[in-house]
């Protein structure tokens, strides 16, 4: 039986696979925290001189920028640091409970400004236009450079793109908002910017939504997105020498860093370590897993077969096709 996981010092493929650092990517998320912090001031107190629910719809916005960036930055610091004690990962899920509190305040929110909206729609506030228009304005060049700085940094963890898709739908509801302003200062149709807070609010429970979904499938252990865990298996029993492939579980631990585990049975005469280097190499390269944990065993190993672990083996077994059938693999053997 071989059981084999590599080491931390060859790497998993969870970290970044691009040129920033991730404390490049904290200093792009800082200052795109600073942008935000200072124009949020700046909009609160001029909604309020505008009686705007638009402008005050984008400033709470604002805030949950804010509070999603600043709870991104504290997450990647917790998230770096090394497993200890029975945290044998690490705290890496940190990043995923921090997109998951994003995508949930985007939600309650939601609620909030479809009731606000609506109120607003019957019982149209005098707004004063022009004062909208020209802030919304300004909070669009806003956005636009924070959305530059976070676009910069790493978007595959989840805890990053949680806190761009908050700069994104801040810059939508500011165009939105910025038209409103102008039909309000041109038309006198009050409405306007109640019909604006309501599009703001969908931007919001759209991508709360995305955020709540792709966090929720980390945590329940969800195959990675782009991963058909059956047709993985089934291209791993094609492998020369391979019988059967079972206990297959395929998941991520945080975003960006999958993890693979299964029981590989090989031919009687088969070369187990050979067997397993061909396996790793094909999950590396066509499918970006080399954090992996393979069990291979001999057809007929009493330790591996229907006596042993795996008596009552977990999901769907991949068992191989004639010899004719196996995916060409180079110069793999079966033979010891």
């Amino acid at each position: 039986m071989i059981g084999h996981r590599e080491s931390a010092a060859k790497g998993h493929g969870h970290g970044h696979g691009h040129t920033v650092s991730p404390g490049a990517d904290r200093r792009l998320l800082g200052g795109a925290l600073v942008l935000i912090v200072l124009y949020m001031a700046v909009e609160v107190t001029i909604g309020l001189l505008a009686g705007s629910l638009a402008l005050i719809t984008d400033a709470a916005h604002m805030m949950t920028d804010a509070f999603a960036i600043a709870l991104a930055l504290v997450a990647m610091r917790i998230a770096a640091r090394p497993p200890k004690a029975g945290f044998t990962y690490g705290l890496r899920r940190a990043e995923i409970l921090s997109a998951q509190l994003n995508g949930l305040t985007l939600i309650l929110l939601t609620v909030y400004f479809l009731y606000e909206g609506v109120r607003r729609l019957v019982d149209p506030h005098d707004v004063e236009g022009q004062f909208v228009f020209w802030t919304a304005l300004a909070g669009i060049a806003v956005n636009v450079a924070a959305t530059m700085l976070i676009s910069r940094a790493d978007r595959r963890s989840l805890n990053v793109e949680g806190a761009f898709q908050h700069i994104l739908n801040d810059l939508f509801a500011f165009i939105s908002t910025a038209v409103a302003g102008l039909v309000v200062w041109t038309t006198g149709f009050a409405r306007a910017d109640a019909i604006a807070s309501l599009v703001v609010a969908a931007l919001m429970l759209k991508a709360g939504y995305g955020l709540l979904r792709d966090a929720g499938r980390v945590l329940m252990e969800a195959a990675p997105t782009g991963i058909d865990p059956a047709e993985l298996g089934t291209r791993l029993a094609g492998r020369p020498c391979v019988q059967e492939v079972h206990d297959l579980h395929v998941w991520e631990v945080s975003s960006g860093y999958p993890a693979l585990s299964a029981h590989v049975l090989v031919d009687a005469g088969g070369d187990c370590h050979a067997v397993r280097r061909d396996l790793q190499e094909l999950l590396r390269g066509a499918y970006g897993i080399t954090h992996t944990t393979l069990e291979v065993d001999h057809v007929g190993d009493p330790t591996g077969g229907a006596h042993g672990h795996c008596s009552d083996s977990h999901g769907p077994r991949h068992v191989s096709d004639d010899d004719d059938t196996h995916e060409h693999a180079g110069n793999t053997s079966c033979d010891h």
